[in-house]
């Protein structure tokens, strides 16, 4: 079953989106009616709405939770959707809301406190069925969610540092490859050079064998010259 909320209601209410939001104004709302703080354990709140003229509290979750009230011993189911008018010390006209009572669900209407204070919650189910158990019982376990600023804010800024992370990963790409093609340029630089120091060797070998070829070549000539003589004296 889809909760529609009218306009006019709507126009009236405090509307919050997003789960830090939703999280922080149930848990306010539990303590201004002098509820137990963990008697509406929902997750992944979308929007949560209230109007104080009323009373009317509404409130969706993105899927319906199924939770164990280990004190209690009782399951209870809280849909994708739910709904109360939420007085001093109870909500009533509860639509979402169901409880496992032996093999079988059985849909709440009504959930409130002793007045004055006796230490006891006491749930009432369509058909008559009322069960009572220790108000300690249905107290949150664990640290109380994180504050909201604004709504939707919680979810603009973690966005927002998203895309700065996202920006800061791109520029560490952006400066990883332009090391990477430093390095190429160098190793490609190196063996260039080595090229040049073995031409450079072969210059000088080249240069060597040449002087040694003229110092030969000189060496005949003389030879030639002082055989020439002898024969001229004889």
């Amino acid at each position: 079953m889809t909760l529609t909320i009218p306009d006019d209601v709507r126009a009236k209410a405090e509307i919050y989106v997003g789960d830090a939001a939703g999280q922080e104004k149930t848990l306010l709302l539990l303590q201004e009616t002098g509820l137990p703080s963990g008697l509406l354990p929902l997750k992944d709140i979308i929007e949560c709405g209230y109007v104080e003229e009323t009373g009317f509290v509404w409130l969706r979750q993105r899927r319906k939770v199924d939770h164990y009230f280990a004190k209690a011993g009782r399951h209870v189911s809280y849909g994708a959707e739910v709904s109360a008018v939420a007085d001093k010390g109870r909500l009533k006209k509860i639509t979402g809301v169901k409880a496992k009572e032996m093999l079988i669900w059985v849909t709440l209407h009504e959930i409130c406190v002793d007045d004055p204070p006796a230490g006891k919650l006491h749930c009432k189910a369509i058909g008559g069925l009322s069960r009572s158990f220790p108000v300690e019982a249905f107290e949150r376990e664990g640290p109380p969610p994180p504050v909201a600023v604004a709504g939707r804010g919680v979810d603009v800024v973690a966005n927002g540092n998203g895309a700065a992370a996202k920006e800061e990963e791109v520029t560490a790409k952006k400066e990883g490859a332009e090391e990477e093609k430093k390095e190429e340029a160098k190793e490609e630089a190196a063996p260039a050079a080595g090229d040049e120091e073995k031409t450079g060797d072969k210059e000088d070998a080249t240069a060597a064998a040449v002087d040694k070829v003229e110092e030969k070549l000189k060496e005949m000539s003389t030879e030639v010259k002082h055989a020439e003589a002898v024969a001229a004296k004889n």
